[in-house]
C-alpha cells in the first residue's frame, strides 16, 4: 500500500527537473508523485510527462495562475495518502529520504511535520547533529527549513487549511505553514531526514525577510506567532510587494 504522496511544482525547470526526478525514482518505498506544471515555457512540462520509473504512479497537473501557492493550491486536491512531502524542482533527495520520515511518524504518533535540512553534498553532520539535536528541541516549533524539504501527515496538514494564497499570499510560505500545522502536535527534524536544494539562488532580497524580521520570529514565542505573521510580518511584506510572485524570478538566468 503506498503511504506517500510527493508534490512538486515547477516553473521553468528544464535544467534542474531531469536530476531531481532521477533522484526520486531512487527512493526506497513507493509513493505517488504530484507533478504540477505553473505556466512553463521552456520544456518543462514535457520533461515532467516524460518521466516514468518502477513502482512510482505520476499525476500530471496543470495550474495556469502564476505563482507556486497556486500550483500547491491544485497539488492539496491530490493528497489521498496518509503522508504527503512537498519538494523542489531543483532539489536532490537521498534514496533514504522518505523512508527516514516514515521511521518518524510510525515511532511517535504526535508527530505531525517531518523537517530536512538542506546540506551540501558532504552531508554537513556536525550541522545536521546540532540542529537535531539541539537547535530544533529548544526551538521546536520554529521553522528551520525551507519548502524544498516538508513533510506532513496529511491529516493535520488539511485540517491546518494546507497551502492558501486567502490565508497567506507572500513568500516565506513554507514558515506560515508550519506556524498552523504545528498547533496540532509534534515537529521534528531527524538526522538522517536532509536533502541537497540549488544554492543558485544567491540574491534573495526580493524573497526573504528582514534580519530584524528574522529575529524577532526567533524571539516570538509560539503562542505570540499568529499575531507575528498575521499583524506584524504580512502587513510588512505586503508595503514591500514580497508577494509569493517573486518566487518565480530567476534572477540567475541573466547572470553570465
Amino acid at each position: 500500500m503506498t503511504r506517500w504522496t510527493f508534490v512538486i511544482a515547477y516553473y521553468n525547470e528544464v535544467d534542474f527537473l531531469p536530476a531531481t526526478l532521477a533522484a526520486l525514482a531512487g527512493q526506497t518505498v513507493p509513493f505517488r508523485l504530484v507533478l504540477v506544471d505553473n505556466g512553463s515555457t521552456d520544456g518543462s512540462d514535457a520533461v515532467a510527462r516524460g518521466f516514468a520509473a518502477a513502482g512510482i504512479e505520476v499525476i500530471h497537473r496543470s495550474e495556469a495562475r502564476p505563482g507556486k501557492i497556486h500550483a500547491l493550491e491544485t497539488a492539496m486536491a491530490e493528497l489521498t495518502t496518509e503522508f504527503c512531502a512537498f519538494g523542489d524542482a531543483d532539489t536532490w533527495y537521498p534514496p533514504h529520504y522518505l523512508a527516514e520520515a516514515q521511521r518518524a511518524f510510525d515511532a511517535d504518533r504526535r508527530v505531525v511535520a517531518v523537517m530536512a535540512l538542506g546540506v551540501d553534498a558532504l552531508g554537513q553532520p556536525l550541522r545536521r547533529a546540532l540542529y537535531s539535536g539541539i537547535v530544533t528541541r529548544l526551538l521546536s516549533k520554529q521553522t528551520h527549513t525551507g519548502g524544498y524539504g516538508q513533510a506532513f501527515r496529511t491529516q493535520a496538514l488539511v485540517k491546518a487549511g494546507g497551502f492558501s494564497e486567502a490565508l497567506w499570499p507572500y513568500v516565506l510560505l513554507d514558515h506560515e505553514v508550519m506556524q498552523r500545522v504545528a498547533k496540532l502536535g509534534r515537529v521534528v527534524y531527524p538526522f538522517r531526514f536532509w536533502a541537497t536544494p540549488s544554492p543558485r539562488r544567491a540574491d534573495r532580497r526580493r524573497v526573504r525577510w528582514t534580519l530584524a524580521e528574522r529575529l524577532l520570529y526567533h524571539a516570538t514565542p509560539f503562542a505570540a506567532k499568529d499575531w507575528y505573521f498575521y499583524r506584524f510580518l504580512g502587513p510588512r511584506l505586503k508595503a514591500r510587494g514580497i508577494t509569493h510572485l517573486n518566487l518565480r524570478d530567476k534572477p540567475w538566468e541573466a547572470q553570465p
